[in-house]
C-alpha cells in the first residue's frame, strides 16, 4: 500500500493521494480475513475526520517553538486526559504573543490521524486565552455551589487541639514555606513534630499530588493537624487551591485542615473550607503551635493567682473564726453549765412534785376501789351474820330440797366453815332479818 504524504502538510494525513491500492473491503474483519493495519488506519481517519473542527479547554503543560511552528500539549482541567497539538507558524502569527505554558485557554482545533505513524493529534486554528474575567466566574459559581451544600459553615469547621503532638505539612519541596513553618514552630515549642509531604503548589501536578499528601497525613493516627503551605502567588498559580476535588477532600477530612496559601487579594477556595485560614505560613504556625515562653508565663501567672486567692480565702476564714471566739457566748461557756443546771433542778423539782401527786391520786383511786369491792364482796355480807350453806360436792344450797335428810352440808360464816347434817325441812324457822336493819 503506497501512501503520497506532502512534506509541508502537517497534519498527519495523507492529502495528495491516500491509497493506491484495492478499495476498503465492505467486509467486517475476521480471522479468516483480517484487515490490514493501513485499513484500520485509513478507517480511523476516515471517521475522525468527521469531526470536523470543534472547540476545546484546557491547560498548556508542554509548548515548544521549533522552525516557526509550536509544538505542545493541552491538558483537561479536571481529568487526567491530555492531547498534542500543534500549531503552524501561519496560525502562530495570528495568535497573542502571550501564550504559554500554565495558560488555560479555549482552541478552535481539527483532530487529525496520522496513518503512518499511527498518532493522533489536534491541528490548532484558533487559541485564545482564558481571561480571568470567566477564570473568576467559574470559582465563584463553585464558591455559590459549595456554599449551599455547607461546606463553608462555621460548625462544620473542626477544632484545632492545643498541643497537636503531630503536625502534618503539605508545601512544595526546599520552599519558603516550608521553611517558615518549620523554624517558627520550632521557635515557639521546641519539641514539636513534623511528618512533612512535598507536593507541587502550582502546575497541572498540583491537585493530584496536594490530593495523595492530604490523603496519607489524614490517614495517619498521629497526626493531629494539617498544614497546607504555599507562599502566595500569581492568581493563576493558585487556581489548584480552588479546585473542587481538592476543596471536597479537605471538607471531609477527619483531621482539622489549615489553609495557609498567603495570598490575600483574590483568596482560593481552600480557605473558606479549610477549619482554620492562616495569612501566612508563619501564621499558621503561630496558630497552630503554642509559644513555650508565652504557655510558661500563663502557668506562673496562674499559679500565682490560685495562690493569692488560696491565701486571701485562708485569711478570711481565720477572721471568721477569730470573729465568732471573740463572741461573749463563746469567751466564758460556764453560763451554758450554770443555766442549764438550774433548768435542770426544776425539771426535777417539778417531776418529783408531779410523781408525788400521781402517786397519792392513784392511792385514793385503789382506797375506793377496795372499798368498792369489799362492799360487793360476800364476805362482807357473811360478816353481817349471814351464811353460805353447801353440799358436800360444793354446791350451794338455796332451796330446803336441795337438802333432803341426812345429807351432808358445809355452812361458811364469818369466821370460818363448820360441818352438819341436814334433818330435813324445818316445821318453821326464824324469821329472816331484813338487810337494810343493819
Amino acid at each position: 500500500m503506497t501512501v503520497i504524504v506532502d512534506e509541508n502538510d502537517h497534519s498527519g494525513g495523507v492529502r495528495r493521494g491516500q491509497s493506491r491500492g484495492a478499495p476498503m473491503s465492505p467486509q467486517p474483519a475476521t480471522m479468516e480475513a483480517p484487515w490490514p493495519v493501513a485499513e484500520l488506519g485509513a478507517r480511523l481517519r476516515e471517521y475522525i475526520d468527521r469531526l470536523g473542527t470543534i472547540w476545546i479547554e484546557g491547560e498548556i503543560t508542554q509548548w515548544g517553538v521549533s522552525g516557526g511552528n509550536v509544538y505542545g500539549k493541552l491538558k483537561d482541567l479536571e481529568q487526567d486526559a491530555t492531547v498534542s497539538f500543534t500549531i503552524w507558524s501561519s496560525v502562530r502569527s495570528k495568535l497573542p504573543a502571550t501564550l504559554s505554558q500554565g495558560d488555560r485557554v479555549v482552541a478552535l482545533v481539527k483532530v487529525n490521524y496520522w496513518v503512518k505513524g499511527g498518532t493522533l493529534t489536534v491541528q490548532v486554528m484558533q487559541m485564545k486565552q482564558l481571561g480571568l474575567g470567566a477564570l473568576l466566574e467559574r470559582i465563584e459559581q463553585l464558591r455559590a455551589q459549595l456554599g449551599a451544600e455547607g461546606l463553608f459553615a462555621p460548625e462544620r469547621k473542626k477544632r484545632l487541639p492545643f498541643l497537636p503532638g503531630t503536625i502534618g505539612l503539605i508545601t512544595g519541596k526546599d520552599s519558603d514555606a516550608e521553611k517558615d513553618v518549620l523554624r517558627n514552630a520550632q521557635l515557639r515549642w521546641p519539641h514539636v513534630r513534623f511528618r512533612t509531604v512535598h507536593a507541587a503548589v502550582q502546575g497541572e501536578r498540583t491537585v493530584p499530588e496536594v490530593l495523595s499528601a492530604l490523603a496519607t497525613l489524614d490517614a495517619d493516627p498521629a497526626v493531629e493537624v494539617i498544614i497546607i503551605a504555599r507562599g502566595g502567588g500569581d492568581f493563576q498559580n493558585l487556581l489548584g487551591f480552588s479546585d473542587e476535588r481538592i476543596l471536597r477532600a479537605v471538607a471531609a477530612a477527619t483531621t482539622p485542615v489549615v489553609s495557609a496559601i498567603g495570598h490575600e487579594a483574590d483568596r482560593p477556595l481552600l480557605d473558606e473550607v479549610a477549619d482554620l485560614r492562616a495569612s501566612t505560613p508563619t501564621d499558621a504556625a503561630k496558630r497552630v503551635v503554642p509559644d513555650l515562653a508565652e504557655e510558661l508565663l500563663r502557668v506562673d501567672q496562674a499559679r500565682s493567682r490560685l495562690s493569692q486567692r488560696v491565701t486571701s480565702l485562708i485569711q478570711n476564714e481565720q477572721e471568721r473564726i477569730q470573729q465568732l471566739r471573740s463572741r461573749p457566748v463563746l469567751v466564758d461557756g460556764g453560763w451554758i453549765v450554770d443555766q442549764r443546771s438550774q433548768e435542770l433542778t426544776m425539771l426535777v423539782a417539778r417531776g418529783d412534785e408531779l410523781a408525788v401527786r400521781r402517786v397519792g391520786d392513784e392511792l385514793a383511786l385503789v382506797e375506793r376501789l377496795c372499798a368498792q369491792m369489799r362492799a360487793l364482796s360476800p364476805r362482807a355480807t357473811l360478816d353481817r351474820g349471814y351464811a353460805i350453806v353447801q353440799g358436800a360436792d360444793g354446791g350451794v344450797v338455796r332451796t330446803p330440797s336441795d337438802a333432803p335428810d341426812g345429807r351432808e352440808l358445809v355452812v361458811s360464816l364469818s369466821g370460818g366453815r363448820l360441818a352438819a347434817r341436814s334433818l330435813g325441812p324445818a316445821a318453821s324457822a326464824p324469821a329472816v332479818p331484813d338487810s337494810r336493819d343493819d
